[in-house]
């Protein structure tokens, strides 16, 4: 097996522990606008999938109102977020083990001002040699365009890097695009990552110590 050159990460639900906090917002929109949705709702068919795909797909929207209810859930993330809680103590301390030893990043179907500040906050931004987010893709997850991407820019060929991901439209982004891939439980059920390579338990030193060496 090709020695480990670069990891990524993915933001949501893997770098940093929101996905419960999405669900409560996307539960708050949608209940507004008259269509309820439930959390099996949102696990069972919604998380991981692009910003678009999630609102258009649920409330039947486009065009300009589907751009204000998207600015409308990244305003309640970041007042949520922003503050950088939600990422764990040890996610902070493998991602600083990894970046010590090759160079890591983001690829992540939410966007730039959302994600930005949660890494500065946890003060992990200086450690990532690129971030790549909906603003930067034309074909957000399951679409393999953001690893692409993200590969394009560490220099690394894509069977040398290793993502971490916690859905399957994750998953199957990083594989098409010829990642190895470790699927993290907590979101969804293991049957639903079958396609990562392998799964964890959690992120931390010692899971890095082991790929990285």
């Amino acid at each position: 097996m090709r020695a480990v050159r670069a990891v990524v990460f993915d933001f949501n639900g893997t770098l940093s522990h929101d996905e419960p906090v999405l669900c409560a917002i996307y539960q708050e929109l949608f209940a507004e606008r008259g269509r309820p949705m439930t959390a099996a709702d949102y696990y069972g068919t919604l998380a991981g999938n692009s910003e678009e795909a999630i609102i258009s797909g649920w409330l039947g929207v486009e065009g300009e109102e589907l751009a204000a209810l998207v600015s409308e859930r990244i305003e309640r993330y970041r007042r949520r977020a922003a503050d950088g809680s939600t990422v764990p103590a040890r996610h902070r301390e493998a991602v600083a083990y990894a970046a010590a030893r090759v160079p890591v990043a983001v690829v992540s179907g939410a966007f730039r001002r959302e994600i930005e500040p949660v890494l500065q906050a946890s003060g992990l931004a200086g450690l990532f040699a690129a971030v790549v987010t909906a603003d930067d893709v034309a074909n957000g997850k399951p679409h393999p365009e953001g690893y692409a991407r993200a590969a394009s820019l560490l220099g690394a060929e894509p069977d040398a890097i290793v993502a971490f991901e916690d859905t399957e439209a994750g998953v199957a982004s990083a594989k098409d695009a010829g990642l190895r891939c470790v699927g993290v439980l907590g979101t969804l059920a293991p049957e639903r990552l079958a396609r990562a390579d392998e799964l964890v338990e959690r992120i931390d030193v010692d899971l890095m110590r082991r790929l990285l060496g």
